[in-house]
């Protein structure tokens, strides 16, 4: 019996005394020492970048995607003042073009944004890219001084260096769009410089330029156009490169007639059935017939 007592005593006292600590502890340790005290860390969604718009059109994936980007937005206004301002304009201008898509038929639609949210330049093109996007179109709307007479819209297409200094100019304010909140394009995104260096990019870019080239020939005497010919700068939101893409700012928005133009249900007809023809064009050329083409 006593042997059995010294046995119970060897494995009783520790867990006795081990019990003793802990109430010490949860009664009289220090804060974040006991188990009352819980430090709780809200960590970020992993899938917060993964949130992709909704493709919109036949369920048919086999059909041509277009990914629509309404340029700024959310805390990132764009050009313009408190009346117009450019990223509502450029949002009107791609729901318009989204329902004259859909309305024709035979093409899948995707809007980078469909609200007042803000996307960094590189979403943008990165939703393109994971969402197999066969064509992908920036709306803008340039900001100059009215009494240089500029008006009209202008296409770009990517390229390392802008086409004239006006393209260099237009490129450096729109990729500034990153440096909101103190966050620079150039902390995430690959040099956009650099973009056309891959050979097996140059099909895309072909496609990027002849894209640009039909837009201008579609809305002949039907808008405005600034350059009779596709401009090129570096532009972040164009860096996708295995997409053509191109970049269209619509007008001037500080100009009354192009802001007259561009917010009247006309004017917004106008420039969706000219970039829906162009589309419409561009893949009947490059995948065969295409509704309404």
């Amino acid at each position: 019996m006593r042997r059995v007592l010294i046995l119970l005593g060897v494995f009783l006292v520790p867990v006795a005394v081990f019990g003793a600590l802990v109430l010490a502890d949860r009664s009289f340790g220090l804060v974040g020492r006991g188990f009352d005290y819980v430090v709780s860390v809200e960590l970020p969604d992993p899938d917060a970048q993964a949130k992709l718009p909704k493709v919109e059109g036949p369920v048919d994936a086999t059909r041509p995607l277009v990914v629509i980007d309404p340029g700024h937005g959310g805390k990132d206004p764009g050009a313009g003042t408190a009346g117009t301002l450019e990223k509502d304009l450029t949002l009107a201008l791609a729901l318009a073009l989204k329902d004259e898509l859909l309305r024709g038929g035979g093409v899948r639609v995707a809007l980078t944004r469909s609200d007042d949210s803000y996307i960094f330049l590189g979403e943008r093109s990165a939703i393109a890219r994971r969402l197999g996007a066969d064509l992908f179109i920036s709306i803008h709307a340039d900001s100059t001084e009215v009494s240089t007479g500029a008006i009209g819209a202008t296409v770009y297409t990517l390229s390392a260096k802008g086409s004239n200094e006006v393209a260099e100019r237009m490129a450096a304010r729109e990729n500034a769009a990153d440096s909101i909140n103190g966050v620079a394009m150039q902390d995430y995104g690959e040099n956009v410089g650099a973009v056309l260096v891959d050979l097996s990019q140059r099909r895309a870019q072909a496609g990027s330029e002849g894209f640009a080239a039909l837009i201008l020939r579609e809305g002949r005497g039907r808008m405005p156009f600034k350059e009779a010919e596709p401009q090129s700068a570096a532009f972040a939101v164009l860096k996708a490169p295995e997409v053509p893409s191109v970049l269209f700012e619509s007008g001037y928005i500080n100009n009354p007639i192009d802001v007259a133009r561009l917010t009247s249900p006309a004017g917004r007809l106008a420039f969706a059935q000219v970039i829906d023809q162009a589309i419409r064009v561009f893949f009947a050329r490059s995948k065969g017939s295409v509704g309404g083409a």
